[in-house]
């Protein structure tokens, strides 16, 4: 198993580092050499997962971080499997690695308050734009609606990059594309909870639905063709940085359009 700390000097124990050896200590009953073989095969996993959640956050958040929480991820995902369930363990397995680095992040709370305002800000003149126009806003009128040139304005949606995956996306229990295709693979046995899973699917397909196309692609080559946004860029001819840009946007749409259909209930268009 790999180490989780630097061979130099050990890392003090955090509740991610104790869970971790909780979870190695309650999978005792695997036989070791099939828990190791589990580990070592499913690691280039972590690894994946951890990039691709990286790539939308801020330089200031360390990928190794991520790294440490995945594995977390794996480890308690070895823990919890049930093979009842008749669910493979690299689906479960991914489902628990994004899981922790999601949580790890909350735990950090990494995005400035001001950001956060921001982001709120920008998600109501969204909703106050599809209120009047009646259809998805583009980035200049959004950005007109904020009083901010469009320039500074595609510069704050940069800087909003990875509020999505925290205090945008999982505080309210909605979710993104992503989110919506990550959900839990064991299957949801409770009438009620099917139904509204479902209702909430139905809600967000119709959202992005209204979305510009520009926008749905990105969506979809990065969400379903699983292409990182440096390879979406070079597929519709634009810069990392400006896929960056148009996939903010069409969180901060997506979550605006569900905040209103859902305070309505679902009777606005």
């Amino acid at each position: 198993m790999p180490p989780l700390t630097s061979k130099a000097e050990p890392a003090p124990a955090t509740a991610a580092h104790l869970r971790a050896r909780q979870a190695y200590a309650a999978s005792a009953h695997l036989d070791a050499a099939e828990r190791e073989r589990l580990l070592l095969e499913h690691l280039p996993q972590v690894h994946w997962i951890a990039r691709r959640i990286h790539e939308r956050l801020p330089a200031q958040v360390p990928l190794e971080d991520l790294y440490h929480a995945g594995v977390v991820g794996l480890m308690e995902a070895l823990e919890r499997f049930d093979p009842d369930q008749h669910v493979q363990f690299g689906a479960y397995a991914r489902f628990r690695i994004r899981g922790a680095i999601l949580d790890s992040l909350r735990e950090l709370d990494w995005s400035p308050r001001s950001l956060r305002r921001q982001a709120r800000q920008m998600e109501e003149a969204i909703a106050r734009l599809h209120a009047r126009l009646g259809r998805s806003p583009e980035e200049s009128e959004i950005a007109q609606e904020m009083g901010l040139p469009l320039d500074q304005f595609q510069h704050l949606l940069g800087e909003l990059r990875g509020l999505g995956l925290g205090s945008l996306e999982r505080d309210t229990g909605e979710e993104t594309p992503e989110a919506a295709g990550a959900s839990s693979p064991v299957a949801v046995e409770d009438p009620f909870e099917q139904c509204l899973q479902g209702e909430l699917r139905q809600l967000l397909a119709e959202a992005i639905a209204e979305l510009g196309e520009q926008e749905q692609r990105v969506l979809s080559l990065y969400y379903y063709e699983e292409l990182t946004m440096k390879e979406v860029g070079e597929v519709i001819g634009v810069g990392e940085s400006r896929v960056s840009q148009i996939h903010t946007a069409a969180l901060l749409k997506l979550r605006a359009r569900l905040r209103q259909r859902l305070s309505t209930g679902h009777s606005a268009r």
